[in-house]
């Protein structure tokens, strides 16, 4: 009888690994607990798990989404576990996003159990201490190229927000105590007192 035995890898930094997006696939089946992203080119991105602090933080900002779009009933709304086949190839996992229902239901049910294949209309992330913020910003490039409507990078280091819309240019806002979802989340307001604490 053949042992299966898990043995974790890790990989140095210098050290690029490419795979298609059907090996990756494959990869992210065969490791549903890892959360992995792959870049338009190709390059795994393996991200490790939050610390406590982010990760409750992140909590709320998904939950204020989720409330909210639960009596707007307006879309769908995804947590950071999810991940998004971009139309550039790129497959994407933000800390909270949201697809409006009529895109989400264009979808067919293959479609959905998988990485959708879309840009969701809203994307949030939330700057972890081990998150480089040049990264964290190529991301939020790659969401706005995609399509993504409005994204927010929240940066609790500097306890700024940088705002990204389409076509337009990033806007940061200096410690504000609320967001709003303007006319893409309309009603949504994101209250950051929670997220700056």
């Amino acid at each position: 009888m053949i042992s299966h035995q898990t043995i974790a890898v890790n990989l140095p930094s210098s050290l690029k690994l490419t795979l298609t997006y059907e090996q990756f696939v494959q990869l992210a089946i065969a490791n549903r607990d890892l959360q992995l992203e792959r870049t338009v080119t190709g390059e795994l991105i393996v991200n490790p798990p939050t610390g406590s602090e982010t990760g409750n933080r992140n909590s709320d900002l998904t939950g204020q989404l989720w409330l909210w779009n639960r009596q707007a009933k307006l879309g769908v709304t995804f947590d950071s576990s999810t991940g998004f086949h971009l139309p550039n190839g790129s497959a994407r996992a933000p800390d909270a996003a949201w697809v409006r229902q009529d895109r989400w239901d264009a979808l067919t049910p293959e479609q959905r159990k998988g990485f959708a294949p879309l840009a969701p209309d809203f994307v949030v992330e939330l700057r972890s201490q081990t998150d480089r913020i040049e990264s964290l910003r190529d991301k939020m490039r790659e969401y706005q190229a995609n399509g993504v409507l409005l994204g927010w990078l929240i940066d609790r280091a500097r306890k700024a927000v940088e705002v990204y819309r389409l076509g337009q240019e990033v806007e940061v806002l200096e410690h504000p105590m609320s967001l709003s979802g303007e006319n893409i989340l309309p009603g949504f307001v994101l209250d950051l007192t929670e997220i700056w604490n």
